[in-house]
């Protein structure tokens, strides 16, 4: 059975978080995006399980259940170097017992727990309790994997279950660096409020032989991973290197002379584009066999914001929104699946929108800096990228 699945969100317990996040929102909402399989993140905290126990029905092998709505245990900590992992856990009892064991003086307080522990110790952890584990969002500069380590073995001593790539990357530019080539990638939303323009704007389309931890263990490492969802990732907020106070683009190589500081005074973060190319084995991306399709697209509210450049959640967006959810069933139905002659007689502009990220035709202003990039649907002049020339 094929599956979409979203395997790293937050609950109103981290940092951050919309206070919205609790269980009895997101499943509705997850429906509404068209999820089928939704990890809980934050399955260290003692609070959030509890109310996971709570709201949920447990249905066995590891899954539990609100509505419609199936979740699998998940949560992603931040260990050595800042680096963060994303770990899928098995059942409730194994969570609570990693979360006793887990060295952290802050699991009670934040859903995203901190801890001493290096990668190799965190994967050793993870894999004595018959958990999965990962670099989450590998390449961003903040708190990726490859911010610190050239290599993933470096980190991990051993081979992690996955590559999370995160909203600045995707499949392409993460096979142009070799030691990748036998590892799944998972795209999962980060999502930290319950809106359907947050969760599941990337997504995992995996084949499960049915719904259980032990399936999902079991597609994961026969990378059953039959088509990634995400940003196109020159809209990813770390994508280019820019200055973090004013969002200026800087070239990385005058960005490193300036000892990263940008003339405004800021901070410059080194691009997920850059730091690529700075561990590429490959002028071009060298996929394997078994490397699924990645297939850009961006969420539907924020593709009718782009179009009538007005609010996310205002009620003319919502209200486009609310039409083709009903006349199509799910977002990812709208965004993957609808015919667009049906989606014209609701809103040509639409129309139009979901056909040029289906034929790969869309422009883009790309983010960095901690700004999102944005969609180009009409003429409009890019920003100058600062060279060693004009800066």
């Amino acid at each position: 059975m094929l599956v979409n699945a979203d395997f790293h969100i937050h609950s109103c317990f981290s940092m951050a978080s919309s206070k919205d996040m609790i269980i009895k929102n997101i499943a509705p909402k997850s429906k509404l995006k068209g999820l089928e399989l939704l990890g809980t993140g934050d399955a260290l905290h003692p609070k959030w399980l509890e109310i996971i126990s709570d709201t949920t029905v447990p249905k066995g092998d590891g899954i539990y259940s609100h509505g419609d709505m199936d979740f699998v245990l998940t949560t992603e900590v931040e260990a050595k170097h800042r680096i963060h992992h994303v770990i899928i856990i098995p059942n409730l009892d194994i969570a609570r017992e990693l979360s006793y064991k887990l060295p952290s003086n802050n699991k009670s307080k934040d859903g995203r727990p901190k801890t001493k522990l290096d990668g190799a110790e965190l994967l050793d952890l993870a894999h004595d309790h018959d958990c999965l584990i990962g670099p989450a969002h590998a390449f961003t500069p903040w708190t990726g994997m490859y911010k610190s380590y050239d290599s993933i073995y470096d980190c991990y001593g051993s081979k992690p279950d996955f590559v999370e790539l995160g909203l600045s990357a995707d499949t392409f530019m993460a096979d142009s660096v070799g030691e990748l080539k036998d590892f799944v990638f998972l795209t999962n939303s980060d999502a930290h409020s319950p809106w359907p323009h947050r969760l599941g704007r990337e997504f995992n389309r995996i084949e499960l032989d049915d719904v259980s931890y032990t399936s999902i263990k079991k597609a994961i490492k026969n990378r059953d991973v039959k088509a990634n969802y995400g940003l196109v990732p020159n809209l990813g907020k770390y994508h280019m290197t820019a200055c973090t106070k004013c969002h200026k683009l800087i070239d990385p190589v005058l960005a490193r002379e300036n000892n990263m500081k940008c003339s405004c005074g800021g901070i410059v973060k080194k691009g997920v584009d850059f730091r690529i190319s700075e561990i590429a084995d490959y002028a071009h991306p060298k996929s394997p066999d078994f490397r699924p399709p990645y297939v850009h697209l961006m969420p539907l509210a924020e593709i009718i914001s782009s179009l009538y450049d007005k609010g996310v959640t205002t009620k003319f967006v919502q209200g486009i929104w609310q039409k083709l959810i009903e006349a199509f069933g799910n977002e990812i139905n709208v965004l993957v699946n609808a015919p667009l002659d049906d989606v014209e007689k609701i809103d040509s502009k639409v129309a139009f929108a979901i056909e040029s990220f289906r034929n790969n035709t869309i422009d883009v202003i790309p983010g960095g800096g901690g700004k999102y990039g944005e969609i180009v649907f009409k003429e409009r002049k890019k920003p100058k990228v600062v060279t060693l020339d004009n800066f």
